[in-house]
């Protein structure tokens, strides 16, 4: 990969991280087209590694309350424990927001499933244009939030199963968890929000994991070269993803999925008909 690629592949990120369009899925659409080989170890975990880089802009943005804690006296009698999570109430949630996706995510890449699913762009056609129609009828079936719905552990838990659909490429990480917000009751810029923040420690624990099996393989990749792809694909896709999310909250609260239900039937029906009339989407061979 060089600087241009790296760029191009992290602005993609940036753009897509936060809305419902699956960022894993475009980046390897981008990949294919851009013409760079699947199947390198290093190209997974940039993948995922500069999907970190985007993730860190929700602390940014929303780093009042991402570090508020509750300084309000926990119930009479409490338990050590119990005083604990009243005062850390937000990443409690988090923690067993994040759960579900760490069992799965971990099994799907120990059963080497998860790499299969990133080198099939096929499979990221199909869920786009799956989750383009599923999304025209969302609104409808789920808009029915409220303000005063409270965000508890079984909410929290149940967002997070559905986050797990997303190990998928193409389905959408966003699309998942706002989904799965809206069907706990909860309002669609509630269910962006804590989309956004169950986010971090998802993805700080997937980069996590790609750059221990980096370090633990082969070490050849480990150049300067690709160290600075690194360091910039993290840093350019954080700035775009920091100017994508206000507006994305802003659009999803106005206007809902169903725009975005339309651009992914479009996107993943044209790469369908490229593929089945045996065209490959490498812009360069």
């Amino acid at each position: 990969m060089n600087w241009i690629e790296t760029i191009i592949i992290a602005i993609v990120e940036g753009l897509t991280e936060f809305l419902p369009v699956s960022s894993t899925g475009h980046m390897i659409i981008t990949q294919n087209l851009l013409g760079i080989p699947q199947g390198d170890p290093f190209v997974h975990a940039f993948t995922f590694i500069i999907q970190f880089g985007a993730i860190l802009s929700v602390v940014c943005l929303y780093w009042k309350r991402f570090f508020k804690f509750d300084n309000t006296p926990a119930p009479e009698g409490s338990s050590w424990f119990q005083r604990m999570k009243h005062r850390y109430y937000f990443y409690w949630l988090l923690i067993v927001g994040v759960l579900p996706a760490v069992i799965i995510g971990l099994l799907a890449k120990k059963s080497g499933v998860l790499d299969w699913l990133l080198d099939s762009v096929e499979v990221v056609a199909v869920m786009l244009v799956v989750g383009g129609i599923f999304m025209l009828f969302c609104d409808k079936l789920f808009n029915k939030g409220s303000e005063s719905t409270p965000l508890n552990e079984k909410r929290a838990f149940n967002i997070g199963l559905y986050q797990c659909i997303s190990v998928i490429p193409g389905v959408s990480r966003s699309m998942a968890t706002i989904v799965g917000g809206m069907t706990q009751g909860l309002t669609r810029k509630r269910a962006a929000e804590f989309s956004f923040f169950l986010a971090v420690p998802t993805m700080a624990g997937a980069t996590l994991l790609d750059l221990l099996d980096l370090l633990k393989g082969d070490t050849t990749w480990a150049t300067s070269h690709n160290i600075t792809m690194l360091v910039l694909g993290c840093a350019v896709a954080f700035v775009v993803a920091l100017l994508a999310m206000k507006w994305f909250v802003s659009f999803l609260t106005k206007y809902g999925f169903k725009a975005f239900g339309i651009y992914r039937i479009i996107v993943g029906s044209i790469i369908i008909i490229l593929l089945l009339t045996g065209h490959s989407l490498a812009m360069v061979d």
